[in-house]
């Protein structure tokens, strides 16, 4: 977590949760609201990822669109624009 000001908060966990919460402290060896704490961080990089991973896949169909619209016309400019040769025979 970054360096920012603390705020104490009272939120109300399901028995199932609370002991969720408590075992993961107890593993990691945090305290209760480093883990949940944790757990909300992991969600908005999550998130962010998503979000990141959508615009990543609208900018390649972007990509892909306007390829499709340029090829038509850079071949064209090349079949006019190069000086072709006939092959020697010989």
């Amino acid at each position: 977590m970054s360096e920012h000001t603390v705020a104490k908060v009272t939120i109300s966990l399901s028995q199932e949760l609370l002991e969720v919460a408590d075992r993961l402290a107890r593993e990691r060896k945090v305290s209760r609201s480093r883990v949940i704490a944790d757990l909300i961080e992991k969600e908005m990089k999550d998130q962010l990822r998503a979000l990141m991973a959508e615009g990543y896949r609208e900018s390649a169909q972007e990509n892909r669109r306007l390829a499709q619209e340029a090829f038509p016309l850079a071949s064209d400019v090349i079949m006019k624009t190069t000086t072709w040769e006939e092959p020697n025979d010989g």
